[in-house]
């Protein structure tokens, strides 16, 4: 892990391979050096992975605390990746920034995959759309959040609950955790998971975009995934098998496969 300027803020940074930048925007917990995705994916280009200020090593100013805030960020990552087009791989709360990010029209964007996004809201006021991360037993979490919780790997991945269910984690591992949902709540507490205004825009996405989702996913489930997608013109909806909300990390081969594909190298 090395650091990053972007704007005026000085970021972590995980940077695997060379080629056509790749840039992915993390979920509740940052892209870990140890998930296997992140090896294949950096043979087709180069991984760029930043943890979002007040994730992993990332300070966060007092006064950076919306969604409008970690949307402008990525617009200042993008000018500090000196290439002329960036490919974007959004993770659930990820996938809200990214798709954020495309609606902006954010230059740069050569083409965007959505991996189980939240950030919309979809049914009425008394149906949820998306499990509450916060009100939830983590031990729930982490039952709807995989398609086989008994194959999670240990350490701070996904969700990051299934090392603290069976005692896996280490201190620092936990103090690491404790710090990234914290942070999560201050941008995504309320309303939770979802921009308000989000759905109807999305519209104005105008780059190719790819929703990959799993199938087992209960998180979000492919039925929302299918509404966002239909919501983005011109996207394409593919459902990844036997996989939860974290499809990179319980089927990385076919998860880079469709990646890989999708963005032509």
């Amino acid at each position: 892990m090395t650091t990053m300027r972007a704007g005026t803020l000085e970021l972590e940074v995980l940077r695997r391979g060379t080629g056509r930048p790749i840039l992915l925007i993390h979920g509740v917990n940052p892209i870990s050096p140890r998930a296997p995705f992140v090896e294949m994916l950096a043979r087709h280009g180069e991984v760029i992975a930043l943890s979002h200020p007040g994730f992993g090593a990332s300070q966060r100013p007092a006064d950076f605390d919306t969604m409008y805030d970690l949307t402008n960020l990525y617009h200042d990552v993008l000018d500090a990746i000196p290439a002329p087009a960036v490919s974007i791989v959004g993770f659930g709360f990820g996938g809200w920034i990214a798709a954020e990010l495309a609606v902006a029209g954010a230059r740069k964007i050569e083409c965007l995959v959505l991996v189980d996004p939240v950030g919309i809201k979809l049914s009425g006021r008394e149906t949820r759309d998306i499990v509450h991360f916060f009100n939830t037993d983590p031990a729930e979490l982490n039952r709807r959040a995989w398609h086989d919780p008994a194959r999670c790997p240990a350490g701070v991945y996904g969700m990051g609950w299934q090392a603290t269910i069976s005692d896996a984690m280490s201190d620092a591992e936990m103090v690491s955790l404790a710090r990234n949902w914290d942070s999560l709540c201050v941008y995504g507490w309320k309303p939770h998971m979802y921009n308000p205004q989000l759905a109807a825009w999305l519209r104005r996405i105008a780059v190719p975009t790819l929703v990959l989702w799993g199938d087992s996913d209960r998180i979000v489930t492919p039925e929302y995934g299918r509404a966002y997608t239909q919501r983005i013109p011109g996207a394409a909806f593919k459902l990844i098998a036997a996989a939860g909300h974290h499809p990179e990390l319980e089927q990385p081969e076919a998860f880079v496969d469709h990646v890989a594909s999708f963005i032509g190298i």
